[in-house]
């Protein structure tokens, strides 16, 4: 059963387009989906009662979202409020850990779940400004260059803005990078970043640190490029190069 909050309000509303379209994935069974102008921004302040509710009501066995940032805020939430004498699995899912189904041959019906009053005083939504890129979004990149502490600035990461234009990937971080300030944070990758599984990912003078594997270790092919061939990361990668990242990444880029 697949569960789709909107806000009613909206013009822009993406929820029926959403329910088209998982109607046709394989294993649903039905679609419900709330309208309410509490759900204005989609915060999990407000999303949490509505999903109490909807279990109180169907009893599920399993309540599941992804492994994003949204889903480790909602979710924990609910599995801490939930009433229930049934044992019931609250559990985040990784997208990149399966393969995404073609939405070809189901064909299921949606259905309202009853109004109810799912305001809070809790937090408020205000406004939402999203960056613009000419480049692939880092999660659903098919080639990804992420940088580490490695680099040694802000300014070194322009190789690899260069680097991912030949390949028309994305940019990614560690989060040691991102701690140093040498790029935002929307650009970290790991266990409390992105996580990615693209078809090829450079890791670029990154050491490897556990948090980081996390969110990178599903990708097809892994080549890392390090001065130290003691660093974690050649445990994981397909393809490793001991050298100095100053040196090879000008030439790839005067290569490719």
């Amino acid at each position: 059963m697949v569960f789709l909050p909107t806000q009613v309000s909206t013009e822009s509303c993406w929820a029926p387009q959403v329910a088209e379209q998982l109607s046709k994935a394989s294993g649903v069974a039905k679609i419900l989906v709330a309208d309410s102008e509490a759900f204005l921004g989609f915060t999990p302040e407000s999303l949490t009662p509505l999903v109490l509710a909807t279990q109180n009501q169907l009893n599920f066995t399993h309540i599941l979202a992804g492994a994003t940032a949204f889903g480790k805020s909602l979710l924990p939430r609910i599995a801490a409020k939930l009433d229930s004498k049934d044992p019931v699995k609250v559990v985040t899912i990784r997208g990149t850990s399966f393969e995404a189904d073609p939405l070809e041959g189901g064909s299921v019906q949606t259905e309202a779940i009853p109004a109810g009053d799912y305001k809070t005083d809790l937090s408020q939504w205000l406004s939402q400004e999203l960056s613009k890129s000419d480049r692939p979004e880092l999660a659903g990149a098919k080639v990804v260059i992420s940088g580490g502490r490695g680099l040694k600035s802000g300014d070194n990461f322009k190789m690899l803005y260069e680097l991912a234009d030949k390949f028309n990937g994305a940019v990614g971080a560690s989060r040691a990078a991102v701690d140093a300030g040498f790029v935002p944070n929307e650009l970290q990758v790991g266990q409390t970043g992105k996580i990615v599984a693209p078809e090829l990912y450079i890791a670029v003078g990154i050491s490897g640190a556990i948090q980081h594997l996390a969110g990178m270790k599903d990708s097809k092919t892994i080549v890392a490029i390090n001065k130290d061939p003691e660093a974690p990361i050649f445990q994981v990668a397909d393809y490793g190069l001991v050298a100095d990242l100053f040196k090879v990444v000008p030439e790839l880029n005067k290569k490719l």
